[in-house]
């Protein structure tokens, strides 16, 4: 007996919804699925901020609850980061920064594992413009710091000058590449595993649609999709990791000129 079904298109789960649809003629400010997951992250991140701390005093509990453990195991990883990588006595100013930066991407990645929620770092021009806003700053920093030494980072100490002409302009792309790699290497591999649990996911609902032995293959792709989920969670996990640590590379680059 044959069966109709409909299957759909890996790439939907990550397309953009208008959810309240607000324009005008040369501005586009309506609200969609990306936006509301973007507020419920930030609201999300704040509460638990929030809820770690005791607000009487201001300060942890002495006895950490479960909460308190997750945000200090974080605290450490990243704060041995910051200190492998960055370095000096100014890498603790920009911990916030880092800390931040960890923690944002990391919930962004994770709540777009839980069914029917949307994933807006699968979405490049999000994560672009994320790595487009920490480039600029870590150039402003560096300016400010090194004021015209600034463009020592094009020649490095110790080149013949006869190959100041053939390093500098590689230099130069290989600096400016830097944002739009931090980007790309995000993005994709978001995408990649989302589309990937997809099609395992699509391929066993087809196999229900069929009787006989196709019905029991069915069960092979869902058992898969148990270690890609597993996979999944910690690519996310290390996606958000991956990010701030080059984050932290290209800032020791900019306050020492590396």
């Amino acid at each position: 007996m044959r069966f109709s079904f409909l299957i759909n298109s890996p790439l939907e789960q990550f397309e953009i919804l208008p959810i309240y649809v607000l324009t005008s003629k040369y501005i586009d400010i309506s609200i969609t699925n990306q936006t509301i997951m973007l507020g419920l992250v930030f609201l999300f991140v704040s509460v638990y901020f929030f809820s770690s701390l005791n607000l009487t005093t201001y300060t942890l509990n002495i006895i950490p609850h479960r909460w308190q453990v997750v945000i200090e195991s974080i605290y450490g990883l990243v704060l041995n980061m910051v200190s492998d990588n960055v370095g000096g006595s100014r890498s603790q100013k920009f911990f916030p920064l880092i800390f931040s930066i960890f923690f944002f991407i990391a919930v962004l990645n994770l709540i777009g594992l839980i069914p029917y929620s949307f994933t807006v770092t699968s979405h490049f021009i999000v994560t672009l413009a994320l790595s487009l806003t920490i480039f600029i700053g870590i150039n402003i920093i560096c300016v400010l710091v090194h004021r015209l030494s600034f463009f020592s980072l094009f020649l490095p100490s110790g080149t013949p000058v006869a190959l100041a002409f053939l390093l500098v302009p590689v230099e130069l792309i290989l600096y400016l590449f830097r944002p739009l790699s931090l980007a790309i290497r995000l993005f994709c591999n978001m995408m990649a595993g989302h589309t990937l649990l997809k099609i395992f996911a699509g391929f066993a609902w087809s196999l229900m649609n069929f009787s006989g032995i196709l019905f029991f293959v069915q069960y092979v792709p869902l058992l898969t999709l148990l270690p890609l989920f597993g996979l999944e969670l910690g690519v996310a996990l290390i996606q958000a990791f991956v990010f701030s640590l080059l984050t932290c590379i290209y800032l020791n680059d900019a306050l020492n000129l590396h």
